[in-house]
């Protein structure tokens, strides 16, 4: 992962465990760094290409899982898994780690935890690379509609009296080749990624369940940060693909006009998940934008 790597966990104030990836012993002032956000039960696989250019060109990088995912803890108490607080987790552990200054990388819902971020601890953001993103209700916007409106309530309510077996299908989705098929051909550009790139992805969704899904779609749907952005002065690259069909690039356009200090990288080919896509066109311009 990185030519020097340190794995451990911080301790939060209510005694959960966030993991930790680091590729510096001790943080350095004068060097850049980089926060990975990844998105809605995604994992850092989604920024392994990112993570391995930037280590590289000498950037100290700091890679996390959210509480309630993988290897930290709080999956017990699903309802405290908010972006409020996941914001703060993020601080703290800056803090600890004491890391005053950084710059965030977030992807789909990375984007709304790194808003959140830039929201509630402007003076840690020194930049925003946005990938993908809204900070608009993905309930009436995803898929460029609002069918998440009706489908989500349907979905929880069998969740909340089916749970063994919704649970037993969502494990087991990453298995069946038709669900890959589809994630792959509406998610991905199909001929830029491979089918093992989805298999990692969609097991990795398998561990995380439905009820964590369903409860950070529904903090996207609720996020409440419009009135902030206009006042968030920090410099934002804003990146999308042009056959994204999650997240449609006008939201894309809406999000930058609405930032003060923003620019736009549209990506022809690039799909929901450009920084898989095309990579080194991705990493190129990132840094770009993070050595200005």
């Amino acid at each position: 992962m990185f030519n020097y790597n340190e794995a451990n966990f911080f301790k939060t104030e209510d005694n959960e465990q966030i993991f930790y990836n680091k590729n510096f012993s001790t943080f350095d002032k004068s060097k850049k760094t980089i926060v990975f956000n990844y998105g809605l039960v995604c994992s850092n696989h989604h920024w392994k290409y990112q993570i391995e250019y930037f280590d590289q060109r000498g950037y100290q990088i700091l890679i996390h899982d959210y509480r309630g995912h993988f290897q930290s803890t709080g999956k017990h108490d699903v309802k405290k898994i908010t972006f409020p607080q996941m914001a703060k987790d993020i601080k703290d552990l800056c803090d600890f780690l004491g890391i005053d200054k950084a710059y965030m990388l977030g992807h789909s819902m990375g984007v709304n935890i790194t808003l959140q971020i830039a929201k509630d601890y402007p003076n840690l953001v020194q930049g925003m690379v946005l990938i993908s993103g809204t900070f608009m209700a993905v309930n009436d916007i995803m898929f460029d509609s609002n069918v998440m409106e009706f489908i989500t309530p349907f979905c929880v309510a069998g969740l909340e009296k089916y749970p063994s077996i919704v649970n037993k299908i969502w494990t087991s989705s990453g298995m069946n080749p038709i669900v890959r098929n589809i994630i792959h051909s509406t998610g991905f550009n199909k001929a830029k990624v491979s089918k093992e790139f989805i298999e990692i992805y969609l097991n990795r969704v398998g561990q995380l369940g439905p009820e964590v899904f369903f409860q950070l779609f529904n903090e996207m749907t609720k996020q409440n940060i419009s009135a902030s952005l206009e006042r968030m002065e920090i410099p934002a690259l804003i990146i999308g693909g042009q056959k994204d069909n999650v997240i449609p690039n006008h939201l894309q356009r809406t999000l930058a006009n609405l930032l003060p200090q923003s620019e736009t990288y549209f990506l022809t080919s690039g799909s929901h998940v450009p920084q898989a896509d095309f990579p080194e066109l991705l990493n190129e311009r990132m840094n770009l934008f993070l050595t200005k």
